[in-house]
């Protein structure tokens, strides 16, 4: 990418991209552009929407009211991240959008929230969670957005789990090894299940370790805040299962 083209700004839109398209963005978006950039008509930015790549497109239109832009080319297909998906109890507040923000940055393809005894967040926010996961997907150059699920109590969850999918545990009390072991077992599609601040209850960890597709993992000897442990066994998963070995063929696929 030409260095003009890689330091124009990135923006997710909802709009089909196609050569020749004429996207509008939104009043917010625009006024980052116009009023804190001070881009004029003319000007490049690059465009994605989770569906079509990523796009160069040019300022066409500029106004109060209005701020438009035109698709000129392609820079980038657009590539789904490996079949991860990211389970995690709400947090409050920075702890969340800090939690969100990462695993997206990580490589997940679905947010999904779940409630356990635990959870301390009465309610979560689904808008601002979609909002983190888009900002991080424009200041990563990703081309896809997670799909950020609704939330489910952890026992729903578990027993609808989908038949092929690992889901892997991560839990304080497991015995003591290397995860990086355990992990090697295993194959993707996956999910990675972090707890809420003060862990799983003890019905909850029973439940988990009898279901067949669950494999408990240790995070070391430490105890981790649970927006870190979710972090740490986030990279294990990709490190592993995911896609950061670059000698081997991408896990990721083009979207349809």
């Amino acid at each position: 990418m030409e260095p003009l083209t890689s330091r124009a700004p990135r923006l997710f839109c909802d709009g089909v991209l196609a050569g020749g398209a004429a996207i509008s963005l939104s009043p917010e978006q625009g006024h980052y552009l116009t009023g804190v950039l001070r881009l004029r008509p003319g000007d490049p930015v690059r465009l994605f929407n989770g569906r079509d790549g990523e796009w160069l497109a040019y300022l066409t239109e500029v106004t109060k009211k209005t701020v438009a832009a035109r698709c000129e080319r392609t820079l980038a297909a657009a590539l789904l991240p490996p079949d991860l998906d990211f389970l995690f109890a709400p947090l409050k507040h920075a702890r969340l959008d800090y939690l969100v923000q990462k695993a997206v940055e990580l490589g997940v393809r679905r947010l999904r929230p779940v409630i356990t005894h635990r959870t301390i967040a009465g309610r979560v926010n689904l808008d601002r969670m979609r909002a983190n996961a888009i900002e991080a997907a424009e200041q990563c150059n990703l081309t896809a957005v997670p799909d950020v699920l609704e939330p489910l109590k952890l026992g729903a969850v578990l027993g609808d789990w989908p038949v092929g999918r690992v889901l892997i545990h991560c839990d304080e009390t497991a015995a003591a090894g290397s995860p990086l072991a355990a992990l090697k077992a295993l194959a993707l599609p996956a999910a990675v299940l972090a707890g809420p601040e003060g862990g799983f209850d003890e019905a909850e960890r029973a439940l988990l370790n009898r279901l067949p597709f669950v494999t408990a993992i240790s995070l070391g000897p430490r105890i981790l805040r649970a927006d870190t442990a979710g972090v740490a066994a986030l990279t294990l998963a990709q490190a592993v299962l995911g896609d950061w070995d670059r000698s081997e063929p991408p896990l990721h696929r083009l979207i349809d």
